[in-house]
């Protein structure tokens, strides 16, 4: 599956760069009996549904043109945007995040919890700051870079 991924990353790079998009991730996932190829895109102001049908368009058009195919078993191809929760993998990403309401989850507990939702005060190689609210107080906490499972955008309530 990581083949699948690459290969689409490698076809699809060139046909984000001409838009000046961005590709945010490529994941290729079995869902009940499915497979989908999900191509998450975005840029400056955001993406529109046009542009997701141009980049798939293309994308499609490269996919067909390879022979053997690297993708054998039938799929569905998704493109779209990463929405309000977009994800953060890149350095880019926390970096537009600083300031920003995120949510982490944890491969370790950390003070009882593998859960957190607060402000990104600052990252580095090693570890973040969020400034998180329990109850009525604020509180920052570390986070070694190492221990985040998934980190995102979120939406407060």
């Amino acid at each position: 599956m990581s083949t699948v991924v690459e290969t689409v990353t490698e076809l699809v790079t060139p046909i984000l760069e001409e838009q000046n998009f961005e590709l945010v991730e490529v994941e290729f996932v079995k869902e009940g009996k499915n497979w989908f190829l999900r191509v998450f895109i975005d840029k400056e102001g955001g993406i529109d549904i046009e542009e997701c049908a141009f980049v798939s368009e293309h994308l499609s058009e490269k996919l067909d043109s390879i022979d053997p195919d690297p993708i054998p078993q039938a799929y569905f191809l998704e493109v779209s945007s990463p929405g309000a929760e977009r994800p953060l993998k890149k350095e880019a990403d926390y970096q537009r995040a600083l300031g920003e309401y995120i949510h982490l989850s944890l491969y370790q507990p950390l003070d009882g919890e593998k859960q957190y939702e607060g402000f990104l005060q600052s990252y580095d190689n090693a570890e973040l700051i969020l400034k998180i609210r329990i109850k009525t107080r604020e509180k920052e906490i570390t986070v070694d870079r190492k221990n985040i499972a998934k980190a995102r955008l979120a939406i407060q309530f």
